[in-house]
């Protein structure tokens, strides 16, 4: 009798541990995936923060680099935003009894959901713009919506690089 409550107490502690380790691990995943995500997502931000700046382009040139770019990123950098804020949140709920790291989270989803916002009611209606314009159809102001958009977009990449770093440091803090 007291061989099988052995048992069987062994047997409860090994499952316990087995989904702590678990759990551990699953923890570190969705940590590592968030850094990786809010990395790549404010890399192409910051990548395009300091090598596209459009001030010195021509009108033509730049309704083709701006086309080009929003061709090839838009649908990518969206969800990449979107991942990044629902990992962010989950991210936050799963680690919600360390306060630091919970408010953190919560704080570096508030800034990939500023992102969203700022893309949403700020770049897009200029890009949807854009990309409806050929190089001899351009606006008179085209040159205000650009710096619009440029402003806009040091900004988005401004937030990006905030939840990042704290994506980061709450992967790295030690309590």
């Amino acid at each position: 009798m007291l061989k099988k409550k052995y048992q069987l107490l062994v047997s409860r502690t090994n499952n316990s541990i087995r989904l702590l380790l678990f759990k551990s691990h699953n923890m570190r995943l969705i940590r590592f995936i968030n850094i990786i995500i809010t990395a790549i997502l404010a890399g192409v931000s910051f990548g395009i923060w300091i090598g596209f700046n459009p001030m010195d382009l021509s009108s033509s040139t730049y309704v083709e680099q701006q086309q080009n770019m929003l061709n090839s990123l838009r649908i990518l950098l969206v969800s990449l935003v979107f991942i990044a804020t629902i990992i962010t949140i989950i991210s936050a709920f799963l680690q919600k009894k360390n306060n630091s790291i919970f408010i953190s989270l919560l704080v570096a989803a508030i800034f990939l959901i500023a992102c969203i916002l700022i893309t949403r009611f700020g770049n897009k209606p200029i890009d949807d713009m854009v990309l409806n314009w050929t190089s001899g159809s351009l606006p008179s102001n085209w040159t205000e919506l650009r710096d619009k958009w440029w402003s806009f977009h040091i900004m988005r990449t401004v937030a990006e690089l905030i939840a990042f770093l704290l994506v980061t440091w709450t992967s790295i803090k030690r309590d």
